[in-house]
């Protein structure tokens, strides 16, 4: 009997996954800074969420720790399931916990690829975002090269993420976008990119769904989770958290959800 995937499926850079994903951002110190609490903890949540509850969208990023999550979705998951979507994103620096700056220098992310596929331990980064756009530098050339790795097999797909219609229509022009990764949750539900990714057919991967885990505090995660799902078919939630029961509970929300 086939095993019904969490929110049913999506294809997101030409794989067929959870519609429900996992967000690894809370997998670090505070601050998204610096090495979990509970190592161990973090680890077993990681192999829950592929190996207990059947996701197999993940979603990381080299800047979480920084470097931390990724040397741990390693740890956790390698030798990676074949079904399993591993997504990592590029371009931005941690001068400090809780602080955030793009960097675009096309030198710069070209060494953030290299750097992290060594950290997956993978030949190529199936799906690799630009994490921010770098204002101090032109799109174009962030593009550029992003394009360029993979031409040379380093990225399989590349995705947008925080970023306005206007710039999807823009870097779309020119390339295929793989998916955009936007917040999106009930309280922040106004997006535009929302609709034209959906006529676009590009997935909307919607990051903070739960808004922090505000959303769920009171009555649980499945109405706001539900919500996201009834916002469009090409709309794939990846919630994030440090606790196994949490990670239950989400996955048990979506439990019969939209397909």
């Amino acid at each position: 009997m086939k095993r019904t995937l969490p929110g049913g499926t999506i294809t997101i850079a030409g794989k067929t996954v959870s519609r429900l994903g996992f967000g690894t951002m809370r997998l670090t110190g505070p601050g998204t800074w610096g090495d979990p609490i509970n190592r161990d903890t973090a680890l077993s949540v990681l192999r829950q969420a592929v190996h207990t509850h059947g996701i197999t969208h993940i979603d990381t990023a080299d800047a979480y720790g920084p470097h931390t999550v990724e040397h741990l979705v390693r740890e956790a998951l390698y030798p990676y399931p074949k079904d399993v979507l591993i997504a990592t994103k590029v371009g931005l620096v941690r001068p400090a916990p809780g602080q955030w700056v793009p960097l675009g220098k096309p030198s710069y992310l070209r060494a953030c690829v290299e750097a992290s596929l060594r950290r997956l331990k993978v030949d190529r980064l199936e799906l690799c975002y630009l994490h921010r756009i770098d204002p101090e530098v032109t799109l174009d050339d962030q593009i550029a090269v992003m394009q360029a790795m993979k031409g040379e097999g380093k990225i399989g797909h590349l995705g947008l993420s925080k970023v306005t219609s206007e710039q999807i229509s823009r870097v779309g022009k020119d390339l295929t976008i793989a998916a955009v990764q936007n917040v999106l949750n009930s309280i922040d539900r106004h997006d535009d990119a929302v609709e034209l990714c959906q006529d676009l057919n590009i997935p909307y991967v919607a990051y903070r769904p739960l808004d922090a885990g505000t959303l769920a505090r009171v009555n649980g995660p499945a109405a706001p989770l539900h919500w996201l799902l009834g916002q469009g078919s090409h709309i794939a939630p990846i919630p994030s958290t440090s606790q196994p029961g949490h990670l239950h509970e989400i996955v048990t929300a979506v439990q019969g959800g939209a397909t």
